[in-house]
């Protein structure tokens, strides 16, 4: 097991729930969509026929899914976070001042956003995310935000993930 923090890597927990919806996805999903799909056909001429190009459009968003959760589980790596060494990184919870508001979240793979509860998860590739990675508790940072605006962020704690 590497000790490198890597973007892709899943607790056991995400791991199951992202597999289960994989599962669901391939078989009760497809299942679900065809029947939705021939039914519309039913209904008649399919240039125009709003239902039918509408479960057509959920097909191709679902097909989607299913190929990314594929990818994703197929090159992940399963851990358990790393103990928090009072540096950011991938897999620990921050509490920082940003822009004036303190905040915590997980600085994690968006995949693990379902199963934190009420904690927000941003990935290490976010604007937020790079700017932080390597900082220690005290430290101060900043990004430009979208609207070009200057964010300034102030690392208050690093804790480890207990998920």
């Amino acid at each position: 097991m590497s000790s490198t923090p890597s973007a892709n890597w899943l607790t056991q927990e995400s791991y199951n729930r992202l597999s289960a919806e994989l599962e669901n996805l391939k078989t009760n999903g497809r299942k679900e969509i065809a029947k939705r799909i021939e039914e519309a056909r039913e209904e008649g001429d399919l240039k125009e026929n709003g239902g039918y190009h509408a479960a057509k459009d959920e097909q191709g968003m679902m097909e989607a899914r299913i190929r990314d959760l594929e990818e994703k589980l197929k090159n992940v790596e399963v851990r358990e976070a790393p103990q928090s060494k009072g540096i950011v990184e991938l897999g620990t919870v921050i509490t920082a001042n940003i822009f004036g508001d303190e905040e915590t979240f997980l600085l994690a793979n968006r995949e693990f956003e379902q199963g934190t509860g009420d904690l927000d998860v941003y990935s290490g590739d976010s604007m937020l995310g790079a700017a932080i990675l390597g900082l220690k508790i005290g430290e101060k940072t900043s990004y430009v935000a979208p609207n070009g605006k200057d964010i300034p962020v102030e690392i208050i704690a690093v804790n480890t993930y207990e998920g």
